[in-house]
């Protein structure tokens, strides 16, 4: 079976307060790369088209996605200040500001990635599964969220949340 695989490279801020680590509790940011993979719910055989989908298809709405929503967002957890800092003082900004159930690790990064494409796939009824999301937050330090170790269902995130969603959002707001 011939699993689609692409990258997409973004840049973010976000800080961690829940870690109690001095260094990730003030903003900073990384250029990260998320890497895909899907797999083709029908297996190869040769025809006319030779491809479950055309690469365009697949990736379009995820690229745009991840170009027009992800890149340059500020992650915080939904109980950071900041975020009342910003409703108050920079509303407008409110749309560029990633939320998550407690931090914003990496970890949690990759697994809203993987219920966001899920979801988009599901709802462009793409004949591909989520098969792993990978997340290089630095050279050195990787995420990989993959369907054999990752339950969607028992995830603990709320039903409705934003990762969820088969729209462009990145919180509840």
């Amino acid at each position: 079976m011939a699993a689609l695989e692409f990258t997409r490279r973004y840049a973010m801020a976000h800080r961690l307060l829940a870690t109690q680590s001095p260094k990730c509790a003030i903003p900073h940011g990384h250029n990260e790369y998320v890497t895909v993979k899907l797999d083709p719910l029908v297996p190869f055989r040769f025809g006319e088209a030779n491809s479950a989908a055309p690469f365009e298809t697949v990736k379009r709405r995820w690229r745009q996605w991840i170009d027009e929503h992800v890149d340059h967002a500020l992650h915080l957890g939904e109980a950071d200040p900041l975020i009342a800092y910003f409703r108050e003082h920079e509303p407008a900004l409110m749309k560029q500001i990633m939320t998550f159930q407690g931090d914003p690790t990496t970890e949690a990064l990759a697994a809203c990635f993987f219920l966001k494409l899920s979801a988009f796939v599901a709802d462009e009824a793409l004949p591909f599964a989520v098969r792993e999301v990978r997340v290089e937050e630095t050279p050195t330090n990787t995420v990989v969220i993959a369907r054999e170790n990752f339950d969607p269902a028992a995830c603990g995130l709320r039903a409705g949340a934003w990762p969820w969603r088969a729209d462009m959002s990145i919180n509840d707001f």
